[in-house]
């Protein structure tokens, strides 16, 4: 009896569906767009182009999934090259000597929705870290049609004080808030360092 139920239960744990999975952030197809108000008159954007993070999502229980990212501040874009240089001086991000900025969730909670999650983490930018809430939509868990590999996408926002992290220069003429928006796909880590090997080797 005793190894009857040891097999049942053998078999249900091989045969259950793997809900936990790592992933790779996809620098492709990752944005995060950040944007501020100029003397009231406008409201300008700028993004980042140099993304990369690792996420751990578990499908049937989102609290106990986590990501981790870092961003390349010189890779700032606003499509004004005068003021991407701007950014990157100690008036701003001050690059040089930061030149990066990262990103570790603390906690994952449910939101008021199947596909809404909010999650804590800690934004060190500037030198400073400060903890940050993002509003999280997931968009679709499932195989890409494309890559053929397991793939996670979600969309976040959030709004941080750029004061909070010692870039007060020009507030309040140039806005102290700072609205954020993240686009991201992410695909299984193990099928992306095995197509980033064999793409290496011809």
């Amino acid at each position: 009896m005793i190894r009857r139920l040891a097999l049942a239960a053998a078999v249900a744990l091989v045969s259950a569906p793997v809900f936990a999975a790592t992933y790779t952030l996809d620098p492709g197809h990752t944005q995060v767009v950040f944007q501020w108000n100029h003397f009231g008159f406008s409201n300008p954007t700028a993004q980042f182009g140099s993304i990369e993070g690792t996420l751990e999502f578990d499908q049937a229980d989102p609290t106990k999934s986590t990501v981790s990212a870092k961003i390349a501040l010189s890779s700032v874009n606003s499509n004004v090259p005068k003021l991407d240089k701007h950014l990157q001086t100690d008036e701003f991000f001050d690059a040089a000597k930061f030149p990066n900025a990262t990103f570790k969730s603390t906690k994952v909670e449910k939101g008021g929705a199947p596909d809404k999650l909010k999650v804590t983490g800690d934004l060190t930018l500037h030198g400073v870290t400060k903890p940050v809430v993002l509003d999280v939509t997931v968009n679709k868990v499932g195989e890409h049609p494309m890559l053929k590999m397991a793939s996670a996408g979600f969309d976040a926002s959030t709004t941080i004080k750029r004061s909070d992290f010692g870039i007060g220069k020009y507030v309040p003429a140039v806005s102290d808030e700072i609205k954020i928006r993240i686009t991201s796909e992410a695909h299984d880590a193990k099928a992306t360092a095995e197509a980033a090997a064999k793409e290496k080797e011809g």
